[in-house]
């Protein structure tokens, strides 16, 4: 990796328990290339083991999240390059993350941005915000997500629709297909995502992680099992110390002292 490619994503503290990831490639409209994909995988990994990062917000720039992979880097790839790409074990990383994931979606989310944009727990965007997912444009399919996540979070017939057309929908659109939970005001997307994951940041560490667990278990296990997997993560919580943190604060009235044990 380049000394360039370094800086293609930003790290930084903005709140207390919340780190920052910022794609930083303004010049390929944030392409998501693969230096910069394994940038993202080793920020979230790093920050799944640091005990004071709780929550996690990624998000771009003011007019661009992401516009899709980097064509220049695909253009010359056939089957066997493809089946034999470490990019596939790099947007497995990003998905296996424990911590919740804010997005923050300002402009254009488009192919391996919308792609990285599912990998998120919950979407924040502005109104001038666009989401699609062009690649048949370009005579090939979504690789990351783009039809089999996508097709479980808005359904067949929206996933359908902007994989087939390649046509882009609005931030209106994309709240009422369930693919985002909120709409900002122009250029206050980030900063509506960092509240949110300060509001995760203070809560009990522990609960927040297996709480993603179980509800991301909801696209992959039958509902009894679901139920089954709920309860057991459910019953583990009664064995931490949070747990009886967060019942003695309660109790006496007192803010919680939560120490993710």
């Amino acid at each position: 990796m380049t000394a360039e490619e370094e800086h293609e994503l930003l790290i930084e503290a903005p709140a207390p328990g919340v780190r920052l990831l910022r794609l930083n490639r303004p010049m390929k409209r944030n392409a998501l290339a693969t230096p910069l994909l394994r940038l993202i995988a080793d920020a979230l990994a790093a920050g799944d083991e640091d005990p004071s990062v709780r929550a996690f917000v990624i998000t771009g720039g003011d007019k661009i999240f992401a516009a899709g992979a980097d064509i220049n880097e695909m253009a010359p790839k056939q089957a066997p390059d493809s089946l034999a790409d470490v990019r596939p074990l790099l947007w497995a990383r990003i998905r296996k993350t424990r911590k919740p994931i804010v997005a923050a979606v300002e402009g254009w989310c488009l192919g391996a941005g919308n792609e990285l944009l599912l990998c998120c727990d919950i979407a924040v965007a502005s109104s001038s915000a666009k989401f699609g997912q062009p690649e048949t444009n370009l005579g090939i399919i979504p690789g990351a997500g783009g039809g089999a996540t996508l097709a479980r979070i808005v359904g067949r017939s929206r996933a359908m629709k902007m994989v087939l057309t390649g046509a882009a929908i609005t931030a209106e659109e994309a709240l009422s297909y369930g693919l985002i939970a909120e709409i900002s005001a122009p250029e206050k997307a980030t900063e509506r995502a960092i509240e949110l994951a300060g509001e995760i940041a203070v809560r009990a560490p522990l609960a927040m992680q297996q709480a993603k667990a179980v509800v991301n278990a909801a696209f992959d296990m039958p509902h009894d099992a679901h139920l089954a997997f709920e309860r057991q993560a459910f019953s583990l919580l009664f064995s931490t110390e949070d747990k009886k943190e967060g019942v003695s604060a309660f109790l006496e009235k007192r803010t919680p002292d939560w120490k993710g044990k």
